[in-house]
């Protein structure tokens, strides 16, 4: 491979590596559940993702003003909401359909800044995706999906919304300070919840030890790729390589924890790809080179 086509390809192979990571961290961390739950799990990636991304970014290096303060704090919370609330819906239903049902969120407000006539064959295809998992009228493939983890799973999808329409409001910020803040502000929200959970099993060696290696995996690598990635390559690629996520996450989830899904489900999670993929393909060029921190993925 000549040195011009590494230059162009390795921008792509680093978000799909980003992809790849969190789909593993992500299936890694599940297997705790057993032991500290849900939440508890929630509250040591969160924790230690905020702690790796503090100590790289080393964000007091930059003040803050009262409004920027307050901007970067309701992006934490939405951020903590989003990731606990996934986490949640990880323990009821399977890795893919949870990635799927999550990535409506950020569809959704794709669709609604761009509102263009193309931009209603993504949002059909999207619902369509979303009508063939949820349990709506004689939906047998959703019916067999726990009521409770699609409800987290949906409000993940909101708080990923909001997390990127407030993280557009950063834009004065560093993309390095803003991620690290704003998941220090989310880990505030968070490890509360973790605690109630799993009281001292959090404190147990063995445990941070994993815990430790699944923020590595799912938070500080994928983040650290994406941010190389965002300043080579155009939106509309970034995008497409990150409209995988939900198939990888099915692949991880069948490969690491036994997560076989019904051909209703990977066709929908197929449509939601495939709106993601268009609406990354026909979004208008973005005005400013910068990495934006609202596209950085966040699960």
């Amino acid at each position: 491979m000549s040195k011009n086509s590494w230059n162009h390809w390795w921008p792509v192979l680093a978000v799909l590596g980003s992809v790849t990571a969190l789909g593993l961290g992500t299936s890694l961390a599940k297997q705790l559940f057993p032991v500290i739950g849900a939440q508890g799990t929630s509250a040591l990636r969160v924790g230690f993702a905020a702690l790796m991304l503090v100590c790289i970014w080393r964000p007091w290096r930059w003040p803050l003003n009262r409004q920027q303060a307050k901007a970067l704090l309701a992006f934490g919370v939405a951020l903590g909401c989003m990731n606990l609330l996934f986490y949640m819906a990880l323990r009821d239903i399977p890795f893919g359909i949870a990635v799927a049902i999550e990535f409506s969120g950020p569809l959704a407000v794709a669709i609604y800044y761009s509102r263009r006539a193309v931009d209603f064959v993504w949002l059909a295809l999207a619902i369509v995706g979303l009508a063939l998992i949820l349990p709506l009228g004689g939906n047998t493939a959703g019916l067999n999906l726990s009521p409770v983890g699609i409800a987290c799973a949906l409000g993940a999808a909101v708080c990923w919304a909001l997390y990127i329409v407030l993280g557009r409001r950063l834009g004065s910020i560093p993309s390095g300070q803003a991620v690290s803040l704003g998941l220090l502000c989310a880990a505030l929200v968070v490890v509360p919840f973790g605690v109630a959970e799993a009281g001292a099993k959090l404190l147990t060696p063995s445990i941070l030890l994993f815990g430790l290696m699944v923020a590595a995996i799912s938070s500080a690598l994928p983040y650290t790729l994406e941010m190389l990635a965002l300043r080579r390559l155009p939106p509309a690629t970034f995008g497409i390589a990150l409209a995988t996520e939900p198939a990888i996450a099915a692949f991880m989830g069948m490969l690491l924890l036994s997560e076989n899904l019904t051909l209703t489900q990977w066709s929908a999670i197929g449509c939601i790809m495939a709106a993601a993929m268009g609406s990354a393909m026909t979004r208008p060029a973005s005005k400013t080179a910068e990495p934006d921190v609202a596209a950085i993925t966040s699960n």
